[in-house]
């Protein structure tokens, strides 16, 4: 069921420890992460913003395709541009390089949000995951007030705002491996996640 919420995908990274690569267009599987995002998304955003600084490379994609607002490549710039452009009182924000994300988090995102609600967030052991998370647009002023000040850290940005947390045994429900918050930042992750996808260790055999 739709929300009213926008769907954003951070692809404005600089990918420094994939040689530069555009993590987006890795594939899983043989799958590019992108396309496992927008499969995720389908039937939950009637709106998808797509943050990047290549917005050549994704042309193909049924996306409202926009680039940083802020010269500052960071998560909390690409944050700020996806509210900024979002034309809905929400935006969940997911990064480009998580290729499992799970339709059942998403959801479990989107049923928490409440007009009074400033930002719901999955909480796991490892500890708040900003970028699988719901944020007001009412975030907007503080995120960009953060940015002019050269403060980069989202959690700075956030700091006096009504948050609601999912914890970890919420999401076990639908993604009981918590694999939605794994990140490919490097080749030996991508290693990991086709081992992950094949249900093998990683560097073993099949």
């Amino acid at each position: 069921m739709s929300q009213p919420c926008t769907g954003v995908i951070l692809a404005g990274g600089l990918s420094t420890r994939y040689g530069g690569c555009n993590k987006a267009l890795l594939r899983v599987g043989g799958v590019r992460i992108l396309d496992r995002l927008f499969e995720a998304f389908e039937g939950l955003f009637d709106e998808i913003i797509l943050v990047t600084n290549r917005p050549e490379e994704f042309l193909a994609w049924d996306a409202l395709i926009v680039t940083d607002l802020f010269p500052v490549r960071s998560s909390l710039t690409g944050i700020h541009t996806g509210l900024f452009y979002a034309g809905r009182p929400h935006a969940f924000f997911a990064a480009c390089d998580t290729p499992f994300l799970q339709r059942g988090v998403i959801e479990a995102v989107l049923e928490r949000i409440e007009p009074g609600v400033d930002l719901v967030i999955p909480h796991t052991a490892a500890g708040l995951e900003p970028l699988c998370a719901a944020y007001s647009k009412r975030c907007l002023r503080a995120v960009e007030d953060h940015l002019r000040r050269g403060l980069f850290k989202i959690q700075w940005a956030l700091a006096g705002k009504r948050i609601r947390e999912i914890p970890e045994e919420v999401l076990r429900r639908s993604d009981p491996d918590l694999r939605s918050f794994f990140n490919v930042n490097t080749p030996e992750d991508l290693v990991r996640a086709e081992a992950l996808l094949a249900g093998t260790p990683a560097g073993g055999g099949a």
